[in-house]
């Protein structure tokens, strides 16, 4: 019995190191749930509960370097989007058009005494 007891305070101690360890060396972006110093005190005062509470909640994935990272690129970041943009030549006509009609009826030997033009 005393050896029993000896082997699980033997590998309660190891886990405890290694949650410690884990807790303080693991990247501060893929933390989960608290703070990584609020869960470097809760492993060091409760060694296997918050050891264990590390693994299960607080320790997130690591990111490899295989991995594809994505990255969200709004449109004027975006060079193909920025590329694909052209001035409408139907847009630019019409807009010429407007500008004559607006320069024809701003005209002020066309006005009116009371500010309209005539028509």
């Amino acid at each position: 019995m005393a050896r029993l007891l000896v082997g699980l305070v033997a590998v309660a101690v190891a886990f405890y190191v290694y949650a410690l360890v884990d807790c303080i060396l693991f990247a501060r972006t893929g933390v989960r749930g608290l703070p990584k110093v609020a869960w470097v005190f809760i492993v060091l005062l409760f060694p296997v509960i918050g050891g264990i509470l590390w693994f299960l909640i607080g320790r997130g994935r690591k990111s490899s370097k295989r991995q594809v990272q994505y990255r969200t690129v709004g449109p004027d970041d975006d060079p193909q989007f920025l590329g694909a943009l052209r001035a409408d030549p139907v847009s630019e006509a019409q807009l010429r058009e407007l500008e004559q009609q607006f320069a024809e009826n701003d005209d002020p030997d066309k006005r009116t005494d009371n500010g309209r033009s005539e028509r």
